[in-house]
């Protein structure tokens, strides 16, 4: 008597994803995937009939994208930009299968889908072998932490199903995943458009003695470390509803769960024991990796967003400075030292790439020198965060080993790292309370310290300004510093060039010193280019609110290219100079500058004048 199949409910469920260069066949074998299950809905079968004459499992002429119902996010052109997700099952198994787009414009895509899947399989076209594009996804599936590999060796039909086709490509692609490094493949010639290898064997291809794919699926083993690791419950929401009831929402992101299990809330360190174990409907006995549950605890403790509960004798590292790989999301290239936004589970705040140690090489592994990080790069970087973040390798745990940085001024998602430790240094070094502060220091010199920040392009009047404005504040009594831009790069900066990289550490280094002055008290007059919004915010980020004032000095580039008294623009413009803003390097103007001036109307005493008057009404003087 054959055995009866599996109840839905206690299969066991198999995410992967497809991944591969562009028309490896990605959507076809997704397709022939669910046809051969039975998961057609009837719309997907009636398009399919629409569109061809021809029905049938093994017909050569079928497009088996077209019974992929609703699974792709078609644009113009044929172009997939979002990760689809569905939904099948078969006797053994249940799935979810992402499919995501091969152009190396949606790579983010590919490493969405990435993040949440057991096994990949990588497609790659019989005829063309490896590409760099299958290169780069198979380093972000080990990157994201999957194991298990499958290479699906497509169109074998398009090589008259030799063999030799075949194994070249597996030899190829053996030699490169050996410096990957924990990552098992599983090499299946198919034909995703005729089925060949997909749900049964081929008949075409009696030399290949494995499994076919849908059998690899359904028996392949499945990375069930979640459950046996360490508990780990993000908090997400504080449910307060009545005195009666003070819960604690998340999913758990690994471990076990059960009522009067001893937990350790992260950072604050306090320890408790679970009361209640609540679910959707009902209390629970019990609560594993991949749930979302409410807690109640026995004692009181302040718990919030962003904070973790762990297993009271395994807590979790609390860090503001982290070694991570990055990707690199966007056609902006990263620049060491700009401020982004890291969003690490229900935790968020601000950050800077302190250090880029090295990049990727997709074709080699290698590690290579770089300044920068370039769209859809890989680099192992040093971050420095400000505040401490809880956090986990993420060897260990993907959800708290694992975050996005986004872009402050567009709010985009410009990248996406994964932990590999917490730096030691971080632990190490203590911010040092000293009793003379900086109340004290301008208490004695009578003034508010502040930071003017003097922005605009070369030739507009910005270091003639300031100087003036100094003499005005000097003759006053007030304790200044002017910070020129030109001056700074003959020591402080000397070792920077022009590049933006270059720019963006220039101004960082300069709004550390600035910040250092005005804790001393100074009011300190800043005339940098300054080109990009992003270093100008992050500079006014690092004092108070009240003592950073942006001043735009708008003159027009015209009028600061008729003036060129330096004769950079001369030289810009006949190629001697490279970098130079205004010409091929941009700038940003402020959009909410607190002063602005104009040096077409006025003179630069006048203006200076004007600036003084508005230090001393807003009484910083």
């Amino acid at each position: 008597m054959p055995a009866l199949p599996t109840p839905q409910k206690d299969k066991d469920m198999l995410r992967f994803l497809t991944c591969g260069s562009v028309d490896d066949g990605k959507s076809t074998l997704i397709g022939r995937l669910l046809y051969d299950c039975d998961q057609v809905s009837d719309d997907a079968l009636d398009l399919l009939k629409r569109e061809s004459k021809k029905i049938g499992r093994a017909g050569d002429t079928l497009d088996y994208s077209l019974l992929v119902d609703g699974l792709m996010a078609e644009r113009e052109q044929g172009i997939t930009i979002d990760v689809a997700y569905r939904y099948f099952s078969t006797p053994a198994r249940k799935f979810i299968v992402a499919d995501t787009p091969g152009h190396e414009q949606y790579t983010r895509n590919m490493a969405t889908g990435a993040s949440t899947s057991d096994l990949a399989v990588l497609l790659v076209d019989a005829r063309a072998g490896l590409l760099t594009q299958t290169r780069r996804h198979a380093s972000i599936v080990a990157l994201m932490g999957i194991s298990q590999l499958v290479l699906a060796v497509n169109k074998m039909d398009l090589v008259d199903f030799e063999e030799a086709a075949f194994r070249a490509i597996e030899r190829d692609f053996a030699a490169f995943a050996d410096k990957l490094g924990g990552v098992e493949v599983t090499a299946i010639p198919v034909s995703a458009r005729g089925g060949d290898n997909i749900a049964t064997s081929s008949a075409s291809m009696p030399w290949y003695k494995g499994p076919c794919l849908l059998s690899h699926l359904e028996t392949v083993q499945i990375n069930e470390s979640c459950a046996a690791a360490p508990l780990r419950l993000p908090i997400q929401l504080a449910i307060r509803p009545g005195e009666n009831f003070r819960g604690y929402g998340g999913m758990l992101a690994s471990g076990t769960l059960a009522p009067g299990d001893a937990v350790r809330a992260v950072p604050s360190g306090q320890v408790s024991h679970i009361a209640r174990l609540v679910g959707s409907d009902e209390d629970l006995q019990m609560a594993q990796a991949g749930e979302s549950v409410t807690v109640t605890l026995a004692d009181e403790i302040d718990l919030g967003r962003g904070d973790v509960l762990c297993a009271a004798d395994d807590p979790l590292e609390v860090s503001d400075q982290m070694a991570a790989h990055i990707l690199w999301m966007h056609e902006k290239p990263l620049l060491p030292g700009r401020k982004l936004e890291i969003r690490l589970g229900a935790q968020s705040a601000n950050v800077t790439i302190s250090a880029l140690k090295y990049i990727v090489s997709y074709d080699s592994l290698e590690h290579l020198s770089g300044r920068t990080l370039g769209f859809n790069d890989t680099g192992f970087c040093n971050i420095s965060i400000d505040r401490p973040l809880v956090f986990d390798a993420f060897k260990n745990n993907r959800t708290l080993g694992s975050f996005i940085l986004v872009d402050k001024m567009s709010n985009e998602t410009v990248g996406a790292g994964m932990i590999a430790y917490g730096l030691r240094r971080a632990d190490n070094v203590h911010w040092q309370a000293l009793d003379v502060d900086k109340r004290t220091r301008a208490g004695m010199k009578g003034q508010k310290p502040c930071v003017l920040w003097f922005t605009g392009l070369s030739g507009s009047g910005k270091s003639t300004i300031a100087n003036r404005l100094e003499k005005l504040l000097m003759e006053k009594g007030a304790h200044t510093y002017l910070l020129d831009g030109d001056n700074v790069r003959h020591g402080l900066n000397r070792d920077l060039g022009f590049t933006d990289a270059d720019r963006v550490e220039n101004i960082r280094r300069v709004g550390e010193t600035a910040r250092l002055m005005v804790d001393a008290g100074l009011i300190v007059l800043v005339s940098f280019i300054s080109p990009f919004r992003a270093e100008r915010q992050m500079a006014r980020a690092l004092v108070d609110d009240d003592e950073f004032l942006e001043i735009f000095v708008d003159t027009p580039l015209a009028v600061c290219e008729a003036r060129d008294t330096k004769g950079l623009y001369k030289k810009a413009r006949a190629g001697e100079i490279k970098n130079f803003t205004g010409i091929d390097s941009a700038y940003e103007e402020p959009q909410n500058a607190d002063i602005r001036v104009q040096t077409e109307t006025a003179s630069a005493q006048d203006l200076a004048q004007d600036i003084f008057e508005i230090l001393q009404n807003k009484g910083y003087l």
